[in-house]
């Protein structure tokens, strides 16, 4: 599981015209999903997420979690973030998981999200065409994969 994890002073999702998720000060979570993730990948992205120090203390030091902070998190699916890009131009979307595995984590993922964070994550929409928007503060933009935590 590939994550792009930014840091916003706003950001939203609209869908169709209408805007779906909007947040201030937090984090705006953009994930892609293989075959081969699993609930453990899961549980150990959404605690380094949750718990990631990259909010400015008192001092001005990155040190401060989204959850230190009361910060707020929209999650929004995105498949072309396991794009190949090994041969040609065109980007090869292979390994991105199918929706009938992918819906499933994509939705256990926001809820172990909600209870690491302790309250409700806005959302994108799996499989829409959506515009995201974001003021990314800092900027602060962090890459995670769940296949490279050891």
């Amino acid at each position: 599981m590939k994550t792009v994890i930014q840091r916003v002073s706003q950001a939203s999702v609209t869908i169709e015209g209408e805007k779906v998720a909007n947040i201030n000060n937090g984090l705006l979570v953009l994930v892609g999903i293989i075959n081969e993730d699993t609930q453990e990948d899961i549980q150990w992205l959404t605690k380094k997420i949750v718990n990631l120090r990259i909010f400015n203390d008192t001092n001005g030091v990155m040190n401060t979690s989204v959850k230190d902070i009361d910060g707020d998190i929209i999650v929004v699916s995105q498949f072309t973030l396991q794009a190949s890009t090994k041969k040609g131009n065109r980007p090869s979307y292979i390994k991105a998981a199918k929706p009938d595995i992918a819906i499933p984590l994509y939705e256990s993922f926001i809820t172990h999200i909600e209870n690491e964070l302790g309250k409700k994550v806005q959302t994108g929409r799996f499989g829409a065409d959506m515009k995201v928007e974001l003021l990314n503060d800092g900027p602060v933009t962090i890459l995670i994969d769940s296949k490279d935590k050891v």
